[in-house]
This record gives structure tokens, C-alpha cells and sequence, in this order.
């Protein structure tokens, strides 16, 4: 039976997805204590990246906002496999997202936005957090955008 989480994610013509599988040797997220640490997470849908390249450059910013979401989808996934429930999420406490960038694109701040923007969606001020955006050269699968959260839970 779905919680209030998922039940926000229907209403907003969302659905939670199947955990990404690990693309190598990791876990896609752990609990330590009231914590859990997502790893980074892909924008995959049904196994695969729909997009690949850099941003700026291949990808336009607006599709990688795009898929920023899908991160943060990925990453409530991930935190469901280990919490059990999307209703313990007492908070985001911090996102952290990377973009695969053209050398003269600086627009990561937005990008990430699709995440952060996602989480307060879904969760209200309980999706409010910390966060890093971050350029990088090149990530895994040649993805444009990768984005991991850190969540604490309501200890039960």
C-alpha cells in the first residue's frame, strides 16, 4: 500500500521506479543510523539512458533539468529499498548533483534545479535541503546528469 509520498508522486502523474541496479561495486543506497546515503544515481528509465553527451553541448539545459528529476526519482527509489516507507523521510538534509558539462557552460545550478525543485514537490518543507551542483568532464555511461541525496529518517 502506497503512502502520502507516493500518493503526492500520483498526483503529480509520477511513478516511484524500480531501483536502478548497481553498475558496478556498490550498493544504490545504505542506512547509517537515521541517515540514508543514496549513491549516485543516473537519470536510467527502464534500464537505459534515454539521453547521453554533455550539457551545453549534445544536451540542452532544459532536458537536463529533465533528467535531473529523474535522478531525484532514482534517489527516492533507492532510499525506499533500505527505509522501507517514503513516510519515514523526516528531510532531505543535502543533494549533491553533477553535470556533464561543455567546457563553457555554467548553467549547473539550474540543472540541479530539477532535482531539488522534484523533492520539494513530492515532500513540501520536509524536501527542503542543502545542495552542491558541480561541473564535471564526463560520468558514468556518458550521462549528462548524475545526482546523489542524503535523507534522514524519523527513527522507528
Amino acid at each position: 500500500m502506497a503512502g502520502a509520498v507516493e500518493a503526492k508522486l500520483a498526483e503529480l502523474g509520477l511513478t516511484l521506479p524500480d531501483v536502478v541496479p548497481p553498475l558496478a561495486s556498490y550498493q544504490p543506497a545504505v542506512r547509517s543510523g537515521v541517515y540514508v546515503y543514496t549513491s549516485g544515481q543516473l537519470p536510467m528509465v527502464d534500464g537505459k539512458l534515454a539521453v547521453t553527451g554533455k550539457v551545453g553541448g549534445e544536451v540542452t539545459a532544459e532536458e537536463a533539468k529533465e533528467l535531473a528529476k529523474t535522478c531525484a526519482l532514482n534517489a527516492l527509489a533507492a532510499v525506499k529499498s533500505v527505509a522501507g516507507d517514503l513516510d519515514r523521510i523526516a528531510r532531505v538534509v543535502k543533494v549533491v548533483g553533477f553535470v556533464a558539462s561543455a567546457s563553457d557552460f555554467t548553467g549547473q545550478p539550474a540543472v540541479i534545479n530539477g532535482a531539488s525543485e522534484l523533492l520539494g514537490a513530492v515532500l513540501g518543507d520536509k524536501g527542503v535541503h542543502a545542495r552542491s551542483a558541480v561541473g564535471v568532464a564526463v560520468l558514468p555511461l556518458d550521462a549528462p546528469v548524475e545526482v546523489e541525496v542524503q535523507v534522514e529518517l524519523v527513527d522507528a
